[in-house]
């Protein structure tokens, strides 16, 4: 767990883009981006928002990558924002997506106290 609070709940994604990969979902049910009401985008949002921008000095990145998929390629039927670490020349390219695993489950959690701590 990355983040948790009232309004989403952030978490690494187990087969992440790129290491420190985040999913961060809203609390209340929403199945696409659409279906969140309106007085939930800004709150969502701001949490996704915070998660960018402390990534780069949180994990070394150049800058990260902001995406939410609706109904085609949504692998659950919740809505989740991709958060996703990038450095130029990382070899991710359009929206091939290449998955990596995490070395270890104490790898994973290494990844979440850093964004953990640069969230605080």
């Amino acid at each position: 767990m990355v983040l948790a609070d009232e309004v989403a709940l952030a978490f690494l994604d187990i087969r992440p883009v790129f290491k420190g990969h985040v999913l961060v979902v809203p609390r209340a049910h929403a199945e696409t981006l659409a279906d969140l009401p309106a007085a939930d985008v800004g709150p969502f949002f701001s949490r996704v928002q915070r998660i960018s921008a402390v990534m780069p000095a949180a994990l070394g990145s150049q800058g990260s990558f902001v995406a939410i998929n609706n109904k085609v390629s949504q692998s659950v039927p919740h809505l989740h924002a991709h958060v996703v670490p990038r450095t130029k020349g990382d070899g991710l390219r359009g929206f091939f997506w290449p998955r990596q695993k995490y070395a270890s489950e104490a790898e994973a959690q290494e990844y979440a106290a850093r964004l953990r701590e640069a969230l605080s």
